[in-house]
Order: structure tokens, then C-alpha cells, then sequence
């Protein structure tokens, strides 16, 4: 068992029935812009899980780059584990932790490929070198030293000058379709307050309180 470091109590903010957005979506973006007032380095910083064909579960943390109706999106190696498993598995969990404000948001959901001129416009604003490691890391995959890294780095900005970097082919956006949502307020002696959204066969949202 670990030692705790020192005894923390969460404040007392209530979440209430009646503060929640009738729309999950809505209700995440109210938090959101909380989380970036709040002056957070990565507020868009969340962790995704995936998991095998057979249910073996991993997860990494990966950052938002565009949410709207249709989705939850982020860009990554599409042969990475997480594509690997996400092409025999097209389900994802998210998890936001925006901790100065004791929140957390989890939502779960199918997982499509955004649509290749999706990943080429959001390709073409990533900084000159982030657009070049995406060519020299085979995300996922064994490599001798970091020294091959580098040089793999130096050969590919050789190749591509700035400003005339193409998009991978093996490189493009996940878009998670939101089945459910949770949104969960930290609350003193551990009981703190949850309330999930499901998505109905109509499109609609039931809203639930579940225990802490």
C-alpha cells in the first residue's frame, strides 16, 4: 500500500441536475473554457484508451485538436498500437482530468477516420518539425538508438523543405463519436457527484446521477 504524501480534501462545489446542459456537447464545452480560463498548460490533453479484438485494453495520452456534433477528433500514426487496435477495434474512452478545477470528463464512443482533406488542412498547421518526425518515427515500432532517430530526422528535413511537407500516408485523424458521456465533480468525503448522458436510438440524451 503507498504512503499518501499528505492528507487533501476536495472542496465543496456542488454539480447539480439543474446546471447541466440538456446537450452533453454544450456541457463540455462550459468546462472546457473553464479549463482553459483556468490557465491549464494542455487542457486539451486527454487519455485515450482502445483495445484489442480479443478486449486487451492500452491507453496514452494524446490532445484534442477539434470538437463539434460530429465528434472528438485527434491525429496520430495510423500503424501506432492505438491504429492498430482501433482497426480491429472501433471503439475509444476518453478521459479529461483538469485537476485545479476537481473535474473529469470521460466519454465514450465508435471511432472513425476523419476524412483526408480534414487531415491534410490540419497537417499543413503543425510546426515544420513536428511535420517531420511524423515522416521519421515509425510511431509504435522498435528502434536501435535515438542517435538512428536522429539521423532519420536530418534526412527527412532534407528531403522536404519548409513549407513543402506532404501528409504521410500512414498519418491521419481519429474522429470519436460520442455514444456517452460522464462528467464528474470532485465533492468532500469522497462523495462526489457524476451524472452520465447516454444516447438514445432516437439521437436524444437521458441524463442519470450515478454514486460516487
Amino acid at each position: 500500500m503507498l504512503r499518501p504524501l499528505h492528507r487533501w480534501e476536495h472542496q465543496d462545489h456542488p454539480l447539480r441536475r439543474w446546471d447541466l446542459a440538456e446537450d452533453p456537447l454544450e456541457q463540455f464545452l462550459r468546462w472546457y473554457r473553464e479549463a482553459e480560463a483556468a490557465d491549464l498548460r494542455y487542457p486539451n490533453a486527454m487519455a485515450v484508451a482502445t483495445a484489442t479484438a480479443d478486449g486487451k485494453p492500452s491507453v496514452r495520452m494524446v490532445l484534442l485538436r477539434q470538437v463539434d456534433e460530429r465528434g472528438f477528433v485527434f491525429y496520430t500514426n495510423l500503424e501506432s498500437r492505438k491504429g492498430r487496435e482501433i482497426a480491429e477495434n472501433p471503439h475509444a474512452a476518453l478521459l479529461f482530468y483538469w485537476e485545479p478545477l476537481e473535474r473529469q470528463v470521460r466519454v465514450e464512443g465508435y471511432v472513425e477516420l476523419v476524412a483526408p482533406e480534414e487531415a491534410d488542412e490540419y497537417f499543413a498547421t503543425r510546426p515544420y518539425g513536428s511535420q517531420i518526425s511524423a515522416w521519421a518515427s515509425r510511431q509504435s515500432e522498435p528502434i536501435a538508438s535515438r542517435e538512428e532517430l536522429d539521423r532519420l530526422h536530418r534526412e527527412f528535413a532534407a528531403r522536404f523543405p519548409e513549407g513543402n511537407v506532404p501528409r504521410p500516408p500512414y498519418w491521419g485523424g481519429y474522429r470519436v463519436i460520442p455514444e456517452r458521456y460522464e462528467f464528474w465533480q470532485g465533492r468532500p468525503d469522497r462523495l462526489h457527484d457524476r451524472f452520465r448522458y447516454e444516447r438514445q436510438p432516437d439521437g436524444s440524451w437521458v441524463i442519470v446521477r450515478l454514486q460516487p
